[in-house]
């Protein structure tokens, strides 16, 4: 990280001596700070830095420049600093005037800034600070530049490399690879010592653990593998935004909680290398660090968490749940929260198949992006996740195509990522297309795209492909006592009208599937809206109908005083 710069440009002297001021004293010892008047200055700067391949961590920029706009600027940044974040600065109460706003709405929807930056006032700022130091924070992790990183070395992409990388980002933690007979790698494994096993895996802490299995991963990253205790009031199946909501919001009122996963968490949020839409983040988030603030929210109101396990079955006997995982332990609980998901469907190719993890991946690129760098990658998708992936690979490849098989961008997508694609430098799109074909010899070397209107092919060269299609529910480990429809995903509530497996005189619960006392949430649910926000929500309302549960049936949350609750009604 230790000299990467910090662009700033203002035509109000006063504005950008105070800039100037709180970046050098806060920044200064690990940054070089440039600080410029004019917008034809810090155009020269941004092409010498471009030029001589020096690392730009961040551009702030004010709005109003003599002979170019700010957005114009900026985005003349990014297509010379990918990873550089960019900032608009304004003073205090600017977004009240029109043409700032529009200036703001417009170069966010288009990609050209990542957010805007109030300028400091009286030192020290740190509303300013908490600004600049998320952004720092973005792009440190973005670059693997993290002093939190994990790194993974080894003799290839695929194999048990790619399964490494698949696992640490599954379990939402920071991680780099490098091949071992990279400058890089061959550096780390001197620091190990030669003559080590590969793969191997470097922690921060300085731990090193030579072809790890899973489990051995996840507890030396500090995460619990089996459950403190096997009774629980509440147990969630699933560690994605669903089954995290619910852990928050179930130890937080007192049930006793546990959440088991056979990977880690986020599940298939944490693809998305950026949300913009989720509420409260107007400077958006990635599923990463959105899965791990919510474990830590979780964990500190007291729930358990077995990761690496999976749950293999369910069973109910006498209004208690039994869950098997994988490690033949049996926990029990009064209550039991599918919280699955999804995964995105594979390709009929077996062509490609065989190159999964070397070019092919299914799933974002938040892992694999920086070894995309300087190469043509392809996105196969119209959902949001293929949108978020698209653009965040243009960080990195030379070009991204986003192949989707719909006549419309916006078929699938949300209106404001959809704006963002089109305006994105680097990215086409291709529309009406699907890929049928493809291969390579030990890596993904090229593609075969289809027309769908009118059946043409065409095959084109390809260092990348990164599929984000469809979705299949992890729900083939359940007993036919659970419904499901005729995709798998799990009926609850509503959808078990024409089902007659229900088994009791009341009506099942909203979120209640065909067996009592055991919900569904998030996407494993048969008609839920597949977005965070969506999940997160029925996590929380499944708590609400979590209490009803407990007070017909007489019972109340361990470890909480008991209190009256309004009963189900007949």
């Amino acid at each position: 990280m230790s000299g990467a710069v910090l662009v700033a440009v203002d035509e109000d002297p006063d504005a950008l001596r105070a800039v100037e001021r709180e970046l050098r004293e806060r920044y200064a010892r690990h940054y070089r700070v440039l600080c410029v008047r004019s917008s034809h200055e810090a155009r020269g700067y941004l092409d010498d830095l471009a030029a001589t391949d020096d690392e730009v961590a961040l551009v702030l920029s004010g709005q109003r420049l003599a002979g170019i706009t700010a957005s114009e600027l900026l985005d003349h940044a990014r297509r010379l600093h990918p990873h550089a974040k960019r900032g608009l600065l304004i003073g205090w109460g600017d977004w009240g005037d029109r043409a700032t706003g529009e200036a703001i709405f417009d170069s966010i929807a288009r990609g050209r800034i990542d957010h805007y930056v109030l300028r400091p006032s009286a030192s020290p700022d740190e509303l300013f600070h908490q600004a600049i130091s998320s952004l720092l924070l973005e792009w440190a992790e973005a670059r693997r530049a993290s002093p939190y990183t994990i790194h993974v070395v080894a003799e290839s992409w695929s194999g048990r490399a790619y399964e490494l990388r698949e696992r640490l980002g599954r379990c939402a933690i920071p991680h780099s690879f490098c091949l071992a007979d990279s400058s890089e790698g061959r550096a780390r494994v001197a620091e190990v010592g030669e003559g080590v096993d590969l793969p191997v895996v470097i922690f921060p802490d300085g731990k090193v653990l030579t072809d790890p299995t899973d489990a051995e991963i996840a507890m030396a990253a500090g995460s619990p593998v089996n459950p403190e205790r096997m009774e629980f009031d509440l147990v969630i199946v699933g560690a994605g935004p669903a089954g995290l909501s619910a852990a928050v919001y179930g130890a937080s009122e007192g049930f006793s909680t546990l959440v088991v996963d056979e990977g880690g968490l986020g599940g298939q949020a944490t693809s998305s290398s950026l949300i913009r839409n989720y509420l409260g983040f107007p400077r958006g988030i990635s599923g990463r660090r959105l899965a791990q603030q919510a474990y830590d929210q979780a964990w500190v109101f007291g729930a358990k968490f077995a990761f690496m396990q999976r749950a293999t079955a369910l069973r109910r006997e006498h209004d208690e749940h039994f869950i098997t995982l994988s490690n033949s332990v049996r926990v029990r609980a009064r209550a039991v929260l599918l919280a699955t998901g999804a995964s995105y469907r594979r390709l009929d190719v077996p062509a490609l198949d065989a190159l999964s993890g070397a070019g092919v991946f299914y799933g974002g690129p938040a892992s694999e992006a920086p070894a995309m760098a300087g190469r043509e990658v392809y996105v196969l998708g119209g959902g949001n996740s293929a949108g978020q992936a698209a653009v965040y690979l243009t960080r990195y490849a030379r070009r991204v195509t986003l192949v989707i098989r719909a006549r419309s961008l916006r078929a699938g997508m949300s209106h404001y990522l959809a704006r963002e694609a089109e305006a994105t430098p680097g990215l086409r799109i291709r529309l009406g297309s699907e890929i049928v074909g493809g291969g390579g010899t030990g890596r993904l070397e090229h593609l075969v795209l289809r027309d769908r209107e009118d059946g043409s092919e065409e095959t084109v060269c390809a260092d990348g492909l990164f599929i984000v299609i469809g979705a299949r529910p992890h729900t083939e480990w359940l007993p036919p006592e659970v419904a499901r429809d005729e995709r798998g995903f799990v009926l609850t509530g509503a959808g078990l009208r024409d089902d007659r497996t229900w088994p009791l005189d009341r009506d099942p619960l909203l979120l209640e599937t065909s067996m009592p006392g055991v919900f569904a949430a998030g996407d494993v649910r048969s008609g839920s809206v597949k977005r965070v926000a969506s999940a997160v929500g029925e996590g929380s309302v499944t708590i609400q109908l979590l209490h009803q549960l407990f007070a017909a049936n007489a019972l109340h949350p361990r470890g909480r005083p008991q209190e009256p609750a309004t009963p189900i009604g007949r």
